[in-house]
């Protein structure tokens, strides 16, 4: 599927309401379309990927099965074995310390994490620290007040975090798997564009919104407008020299 487009955003869209009930169909078109992304930049036969947060594995199976070196990092064990699965080759660690020497990886790759780790900064320093120079840096995260910030509760987390758990456990009859400020934190665009423009160890390649299907990048540009349209912002960086 062209990206952006009309029919790509639709599709991306749909496998997102199955991921409860089909969660192999949604992750595997999500890496599909995400590794794609990548490739735009970057050949990925013979390339060392790391693969941070990348949850039970959908994303390091589809860097391998183009020809990368992928390893999956990631944290939480349940998140790790969700559905059944045992990626081959993972390993248990945290996003914040990752076991890696200094630029050991051609991508380093993060999609829809840093909204789930309470420093966000930390975290990305650490993607840069173990990407070689003139490597690439693929991170893409959903902001708060997108319509989907607030996850399974959207979009009633407009109206409040506490409120919007409450409704979905009246709703459903179970509690929310996302709380705010334990494992969901309110990152927002402006903030972090300032950010990685403000740091000399990365250039932007693409500021972009990863899902919408025009005016992908020019959306980004918009002060306030932004916060909401955007959706999910996606990062592409290159690792220069300090």
């Amino acid at each position: 599927m062209r990206d952006p487009s009309i029919r790509r955003s639709v599709a991306l869209f749909r496998a997102f309401l199955r991921e409860q009930s089909d969660p192999e169909f949604c992750y595997g078109l999500l890496a599909r379309d995400a590794v794609r992304q990548v490739e735009r930049y970057v050949p990925l036969e013979g390339r060392t990927v790391v693969d941070v947060g990348g949850g039970s594995g959908h994303f390091t199976e589809e860097f391998r099965r183009r020809g990368a070196h992928c390893f999956l990092f990631e944290p939480d064990p349940e998140e790790l074995h969700a559905g059944g699965r045992e990626p081959e080759g993972a390993v248990l660690a945290d996003g914040y310390l990752l076991p890696l020497a200094d630029g050991v990886a051609d991508v380093c790759f993060s999609s829809n994490v840093l909204e789930h780790v309470a420093d966000p900064q930390t975290f990305l320093s650490e993607m840069v620290r173990v990407t070689r120079h003139g490597g690439l840096i693929y991170v893409s995260f959903t902001n708060w007040y997108s319509p989907w910030g607030g996850h399974e509760t959207a979009p009633w987390h407009y109206l409040g975090a506490e409120r919007a758990r409450s409704r979905y456990r009246r709703r459903t009859g179970r509690p929310a798997k996302h709380t705010l400020g334990e494992n969901l934190f309110a990152v927002h665009i402006g903030p972090t564009l300032r950010h990685v423009r403000a740091r000399d160890d990365v250039e932007i390649v693409a500021a972009r919104s990863r899902y919408w299907p025009f005016l992908a990048g020019a959306i980004t540009r918009v002060p306030g407008v932004r916060e909401f349209a955007t959706w999910n912002l996606l990062l592409i960086l290159r690792r220069c020299p300090s």
